[in-house]
């Protein structure tokens, strides 16, 4: 196309100005393109010269069709929604990305599972629902039907496609209900008790195949909410529950400046997890990879990547079950599996072999009311799906009732920052971990012969370590006391003889060896010098005379002595 005729068409355009904030301009603009005869005309040649634009409105009405080349925008220009197809797998889907990112993040695919084999689909609403219709008019995805007299669709700022009646802001269907692989800020992933209705993630099936995965994140409601990553019907992670701060499972998910994160419980209503982000230049989403894991991604503009900000599994501890019950896995440990003080291995001969996933047993049975509890820090909370919760108990008072509870395992608070709330175990402690820092208290039930005299493992090997210190020094003193009276003993016994002054001067400053002949003269063939009693040197040195003299250096004096022979007189 030449310039002058691009020019005349900037000219055209300046004729039309659309106030895309006012919401009855966007429910009508389309209305008045079609009908005025000199835009018709206009933007088909726009159309066919840019076959890929984006109607410059965020809602589509009951007039209205979706087709391949057009998209909806959402008013601040975050998401567009429009089709599309990955990769070069031939099949095309409805979805939602970000606008501006470069890289194309695919944040919700409608017909995941039911692929259009080519472009030619249309959305539209009809019979008061959103509905994809293929090139031969077959319905192939819809929307739940409502009640909506005169329904409009929007695409919000937020990435969430909904579908309300014109000029209300009542929601009567939402995309954030049915979320694909993506968890956007103010959506949820938990359950809506009252209806029944869960919201979770599950991965595409490859990088180019969004249709349903084999990988899935999901929230379990039952006892102390926590959650799941699934591969197909088996658990592979687990994050642990909310501790008030964080999932226990997940020490590093520390406050964020600008997105903050909440956990909702509401036994009778709703029960869920999700997160918000306060600045709107900060883009954040969490998702369930096709290759089985649990990602949080950040978006560097300055880069133009997305960041891999957190991840799960990340080690061998993630894995779920990775020591059995009673097990601990500690990835600063080697092996990584551990029995808890009071725990023996299953299976002593898998366990050697680097396998725990039989986990461990009691050493001691338990005797009830004479039982005690051994504090474990830095802990993952076990396996809390079968456990028993009161939000409102104290630690003592959840220490007393399951220290009544015969079948009580173990106990710990629910909420680390004001230590109130109460959960217990009955039966089994399965996923342990021990963290070098970060997790919380852990209280376990143990035999009393197990445990000691301390209610925690800290002062009990205080404890030890005393009694150890008092036993050793026990033990010197005693011999310290046999040592000097046994001196005192072959002392006595020994004839001063000589003179008086110079004997008590030797008594006083002389060294004497014991053995254990007790003080003998008899034969030592097993030392490498003989040892003598204080009486028989006395002898050999004619009680230390200076005939017998040799020589004095800074050790003392040095005497020469004849050793008599047995049979002499």
């Amino acid at each position: 196309m030449s310039s002058t005729g691009l020019s005349q068409i900037k000219i055209t355009l300046k004729c039309f100005v659309i106030e895309r904030r006012e919401t009855s301009a966007k429910n009508m603009i389309m209305n008045d393109i079609t009908s005025h005869p000199c835009y018709t005309n206009l933007f088909l040649i726009i159309f066919i010269l840019f076959p890929t634009i984006a109607i410059s409105v965020d809602t589509l009405t009951a007039t209205q069709n979706l087709t391949y080349g057009k998209t909806l925008v959402s008013s601040d220009d975050v998401f567009e929604l429009g089709f599309f197809s990955p990769g070069s797998s031939g099949k095309w889907y409805i979805g939602i990305w970000y606008k501006n990112i470069v890289q194309r993040t695919y944040v919700w695919v409608a017909n995941r599972d039911d692929p259009l084999a080519n472009s030619s689909g249309v959305l539209r609403i009809i019979n008061q629902r959103i509905g994809l219709f293929d090139g031969s008019q077959n319905l192939v995805w819809s929307s739940n039907q409502t009640k909506a007299t005169n329904p409009v669709a929007q695409l919000q700022d937020s990435g969430n496609f909904v579908l309300k009646e014109a000029g209300s802001d009542e929601i009567l269907w939402q995309s954030f209900d049915y979320p694909t692989d993506t968890l956007l800020p103010q959506m949820k992933i938990g359950w809506d008790l009252k209806t029944g209705f869960e919201w979770y993630l599950t991965s595409w099936k490859s990088t180019d195949d969004p249709s349903t995965g084999d990988n899935s994140f999901k929230l379990d409601f039952h006892g102390f909410p926590e959650g799941f990553l699934w591969n197909k019907q088996e658990r592979k992670y687990r994050s642990g529950p909310w501790n008030g701060v964080r999932f226990s499972g997940v020490p590093e998910m520390k406050p964020i400046e600008g997105i903050n994160f909440e956990f909702f419980i509401d036994q009778d209503h709703d029960v869920y997890y999700s997160f918000f982000i306060e600045n709107k230049n900060l883009f954040s989403r969490l998702i369930v990879s096709p290759d089985g894991f649990l990602q949080r991604f950040t978006w560097i503009e300055a880069n133009k990547i997305w960041n891999p900000f957190w991840y799960a599994p990340k080690d061998q501890c993630d894995n779920y079950g990775e020591c059995g019950p009673f097990g601990i896995c500690d990835t600063n440990a080697s092996p990584v599996c551990q029995c808890m003080r009071g725990f023996e291995p299953k299976d002593p001969q898998a366990w050697s072999l680097r396998d725990g996933s039989g986990g461990c047993v009691r050493k001691t049975e338990l005797q009830c009311s004479e039982d005690k509890f051994l504090q474990l820090k830095n802990m993952k909370l076990p396996d809390t799906t079968t456990s028993f919760v009161d939000y409102n108990m104290t630690l003592k008072e959840c220490e007393a009732f399951c220290s009544r509870n015969c079948s009580c395992t173990a106990y710990a608070n629910t909420n680390i920052t004001g230590g109130t709330g109460c959960v217990t175990w009955t039966g089994e402690l399965k996923d342990i971990r021990k963290y070098a820092e970060g997790g919380q208290d852990l209280y376990v039930r143990l035999a009393a012969s197990d445990i000691g005299d301390g209610a925690n493992a800290t002062p009990i090997i205080i404890g030890v370590t005393v009694g150890s210190a008092i036993l050793i020094l026990g033990l010197v003193a005693c011999f310290l006391w046999r040592r000097k009276t046994l001196l005192g003993r072959q002392i006595r016994k020994t004839e001063p003889r000589g003179h008086p002054e110079r004997s008590q001067d030797l008594l006083l400053n002389q060294v004497v060896i014991s053995s254990k002949r007790d003080y003998s003269a008899e034969k030592t063939d097993d030392l490498e010098l003989p040892l003598f009693d204080f009486e028989t040197i006395v002898r050999a040195t004619d009680n230390f005379t200076d005939y017998n003299k040799l020589g004095q250096g800074g050790f003392g004096i040095v005497y020469k002595i004849v050793r008599r022979p047995r049979n002499s007189c």
